[in-house]
């Protein structure tokens, strides 16, 4: 039979709850009938349930019992499934669930159980969309394009769904012939019944004899997306970017729809211009609105064009990232009289190395359903990627870890003798960046450049720094050094010393088969002595948490208590040592051994395959960072290290070796005047938030750039503040130090419900401590039991802030709570939010170790680290989480402060008057609330 004219019947089922077997029934039927990808009948009903239908439910699907009272029972509706259902597939989004309704009620009506085969649309697009943002019925549509008119309604949703299909199987049916046969053997542990269908398809191009696409590049083992390489940059040009300015000024405004030319943006312009062209450092504050990133591209480009040298500009996030590349410079093509090449490069471990890929494709003994299906995900996007770049793909989060194995990795990626080294994917980039006149990276490798002497970025002069406020954290970070108990021991586990399997077995079979008999009983030393240091390594970190728990009370923000090591001693400290000594040195000893082997099998590189050379450079990279990692060991616990801070963090709730070790700088300005402010003919920091009291004087003397005598300007966003926000204070909330912290709880979870009731959700909350938004979400959740809002918090709902801001803003009615990473970078624009709560003024912890040690070098040169570092930084804070709420110009909201002292101290007023100009209401909470009704 040809599998490609089987029938498919696409099911959607409504229901009251979740388990037939706790007595939930089918309420709604829906099934659409697919042949040769078109649909050819629908059918659809409501059943009568005989069973209360819950309020949500009722909600959500807008059936209600009286809709359902002249409605067929199951008895009624089920021939006419099973007439269609006759020889067919069944397919559904989550086909799990409907299959156990379906079958349960076909059961309780005397029917047999459905035995066919069956497909999850769910599954199907998880391997052949491996870009979609997220796999949600709804959220696949739009991600498709297709209309979702009625959603959770049974008819409805199997319409789309059948949409889903169609288009899914002709993407399947136009996959090239060594991709399904790539496929073929993955397919068979899905839990969906698609092998037949494409080993169907297999046999259809075998016999057609088919010649795939043009685009497609068939190399080895896969089949890639053709590339062509960009053509070089050419030579300089004479251009002028003062004398050109107004004129693309004019040309912005005719291909950028609304565009408005904002004095603040021009002013900017010929900041960073007059920088350049002098080259002098700068630091700008842009208010949100001025639009900072066309800002500082224009003259940028006419820099790199001018000087025939590339302009780096570097950011914090990806999506700035992708706004410049995907956005700002295609609309800035269309207007210059030139060419712009424009590269985006990051760390070499963000790009897959296709050799790595191609050696783990082929191991058929792989049983895990997450690398399997995102093995199958991955030869799907390399039909479509340029690129390579893990941040394309929606892995499992299984597939996070198979990630690991088959990215590119300095220690790892072959040479140039390597047959895949013409399509590295990372090396693409790097040629591209060296042909490019703006080059797109972020802080993290900027730095990471500098650490590595320059070996990473193409040589540049002119930097742009977006986001700068970061700058001081991310530089401390790339300078800083940090281990723990289960990054040790995942390097000897990837090695596989720890229990003589992985690539272990694999180089003791090769060590066998080329004749190394002294290195292969070195190996099976080795493993001994592995078991002597991974018993060390428990030791040290058991000791180190111990030791810390005992020093402090207290968690961070991430629920971590922190202890700062500064002149330890005593006896328990001793063998804490002592451990740790053991740990430097029998790890030493084990990489003596490991690097023996890997120089034994380099000897033989002649005899030895591709495959070969591929296992030993996967041994050798592991050796490398087993070296690295063991290191930090003796820097952490052996080492004196001036201006520099050491810390351990420990889980309280953990396993009793979940111990952290970091080490940073104190102070990071030297480092930045001396290795980066000096060498550079011109950075220009920018950001939404740098002055503090009106003056750079405080970011000038954190990042080393007072003796630079940089331009500065302060330029104010174009939003109207005084009509477009308001500033709230509850002048009858306890301050935090004045009760017990769960009085404080209730009385916030209080307010938040009473705001959030007028608000209708539309709300982010920000804490400055993960305890207290915890405490907090269980008090709010159960006081909203009676409301249709949902609560969605950061550390308590799983998911990253990417993923607990999509389902905030996909939420109709919803709270969201964070902490730290919340507030910035959070884009919640127009009807998305429409309420900010700061819940505490942003200051550090004082028992921050970082914090500390900079406010003892402050006390020790006679400074006041209170004013000059703990307000500064509070300040900055505080006006980024400020900036979550007005985006746009049409943006309308409130931001409530429950921290009284903005309004009760001297101190609190310099956060206000950080702010741009915005009404200041103070009153009780219940007057706030019939203002904040009457506004809205």
């Amino acid at each position: 039979m040809n599998n490609l004219k089987n029938r498919y019947v696409i099911l959607d089922l409504e229901a009251t709850g979740n388990s037939p077997k706790n007595g939930d029934r089918i309420i709604q039927v829906g099934a659409v009938v697919v042949e040769e990808n078109k649909i050819i009948d629908r059918y659809s009903s409501f059943v009568n349930a005989a069973a209360p239908i819950p309020l949500f439910v009722e909600q959500l699907t807008g059936i209600s019992e009286e809709v359902l009272d002249d409605a067929p029972d199951f008895l009624e509706v089920a021939p006419e499934l099973l007439k269609r259902l006759d020889g067919a597939y069944l397919v559904a989004h989550n086909v799990r669930f409907d299959l156990a309704f379906l079958n349960f009620e076909l059961e309780r009506c005397g029917y047999e159980a459905f035995m066919g085969p069956v497909i999850d649309t769910v599954e199907l697009s998880r391997m052949l969309l491996p870009r979609a943002d997220a796999y949600k019925l709804n959220q696949l549509a739009d991600y498709l394009s297709i209309d979702h008119a009625n959603p959770h309604q049974a008819d409805s949703d199997a319409e789309v769904t059948a949409q889903i299909f169609i288009y899914l199987m002709k993407k399947m049916e136009a996959l090239p012939l060594l991709t399904l046969q790539n496929l073929e053997p993955l397919v068979k542990r899905f839990h969906s019944d698609v092998e037949h269908i494409i080993t169907a398809l297999i046999r259809k191009k075998l016999t057609s004899l088919q010649q795939d696409e043009e685009e497609i590049d068939v190399f080895r083992q896969l089949a890639l997306k053709w590339y062509e390489e960009k053509e070089d940059k050419g030579d300089r040009l004479e251009v002028d970017f003062t004398a050109s300015r107004e004129e693309m000024m004019k040309e912005l405004s005719t291909v950028m729809q609304g565009f408005e030319l904002r004095e603040g943006q021009t002013e900017m312009m010929k900041a960073i211009n007059e920088a350049q062209e002098e080259k002098r450092h700068a630091i700008i504050e842009a208010g949100t609105g001025i639009g900072k990133s066309l800002a500082y591209l224009l003259p940028s480009i006419y820099l790199a064009k001018k000087t025939g040298k590339p302009v780096v500009i570097s950011t914090h996030t990806i999506q700035l990232q992708q706004q410049l590349l995907d956005r700002d410079i295609p609309l800035l093509k269309e207007i210059l009289p030139f060419d712009i090449n424009a590269a985006l490069l990051k760390g070499r471990n963000n790009y897959i190395d296709l050799r790595r890929f191609e050696q783990q494709l082929f191991q058929t003994e792989e049983n895990n359903y997450d690398t399997v299906l995102s093995k199958a995900q991955i030869l799907i996007w390399l039909l479509e990627t340029d690129y390579g770049d893990v941040d394309e793909l929606n892995l499992p989060s299984g597939g996070k870890i198979f990630w690991h194995q088959i990215k590119s990795d300095v220690n790892v990626s072959l040479t140039q003798k390597s047959p895949w080294f013409s399509r590295c994917f990372y090396q693409r980039r790097r040629r591209e960046a060296q042909q490019a006149d703006i080059i797109i990276t972020n802080h993290a490798l900027l730095f990471t450049d500098l650490v590595a002497n320059h070996q990473l970025l193409p040589a540049y002069d002119n930097v742009i720094v977006d986001e700068a406020h970061h700058l001081e954290d991310i530089v401390g970070d790339y300078f800083g050094v940090r281990t723990d108990y289960f990054s040790l021991l995942q390097q000897f586990d990837r090695i596989g010393l720890k229990d003589g399997s992985g690539l272990n077995v694999k180089i003791k079979d090769l060590l066998e088969e080329k004749g190394l008999f002294r290195e292969l009983e070195q190996l099976n030393v080795t493993e001994d002595q592995t078991r002597v240091v991974l018993s060390d390594i428990d030791e040290t970190f058991r000791m180190l948490h111990s030791y810390a728990a005992r020093k402090v009370s207290g968690s961070n923000e991430i629920g971590r208590l922190s202890y700062r090591l500064t002149d330890e001693e005593g006896e328990y400290w001793e063998a804490i040592t002592e451990a740790a000594n053991r740990v430097v040195f029998g790890t030493r000893d084990i990489l003596k051994q490991l690097k023996g082997i890997v120089k034994a099998l380099e000897e033989k590189q002649e005899h030895l395959s591709m495959d070969e050379k591929g296992i030993v450079a996967d041994f050798q990279s592991m050796v490398n960072a087993l070296g690295e990692e063991g290191e930090k060991i003796n820097y952490l616990m052996l080492e004196h290290h001036a201006n520099e801070v050491k810390w351990i963090e420990v889980d309280p709730k953990g396993p009793i070796n979940s111990a952290f070790l970091f080490s940073k700088p104190v102070e990071v300005g030297e480092l930045l005047a001396d290795q980066f402010f000096e060498k550079k003919d011109s950075v220009v920091l920018t950001s939404a938030t740098l002055s503090v009291k009106n003056s750079f004087s405080y970011i000038l003397e954190r990042l080393g750039l007072e003796a630079f005598d940089p331009i500065t300007k302060q330029l104010e966003s174009p939003f109207d503040y005084e009509e477009q926000a308001r500033l709230m204070v509850p002048v009858d909330l306890p301050l935090i130090k004045d009760v017990s912290s769960d009085v404080y709880v209730q009385a916030i979870s209080a307010a938040i419900v009473s705001i959030a009731r007028v608000t209708r959700g539309r709300m982010l909350v920000l804490f400055t401590s993960y305890d207290m938004l915890k405490k907090t979400h269980f008090v709010v959740k159960n006081l909203l039991e009676e409301d249709d809002i949902s609560l969605i918090s950061q550390g308590v709902d799983s998911g990253s802030r990417m993923k607990l801001t999509k389902n905030f803003k996909q939420t109709d009615e919803a709270i969201l709570f964070g902490t730290s990473s919340f507030w910035e970078g959070v884009d919640l624009p127009g009807e998305d939010l429409s309420c900010l709560i700061i819940v505490r003024l942003p200051f550090s912890p004082p028992d921050n170790p970082l914090f500390e040690s900079r406010s003892e070098v402050i006390k020790k040169e006679g400074g006041n680290p209170f004013m000059d570092l703990s307000l500064p930084q509070a300040i900055i804070r505080f006006k980024q989480g400020f900036g979550r709420l007005v985006r746009t110009q049409k943006d309308r909201g409130v931001v409530f402060v429950f921290d009284r002292r903005i309004i009760s101290t001297r101190y609190g007023k310099l956060f206000i008057q950080s702010l741009p100009p915005v009404p200041v209401l103070k009153a009780p909470t219940e007057d706030l609330l019939n203002e904040l009704d009457i506004w809205l």
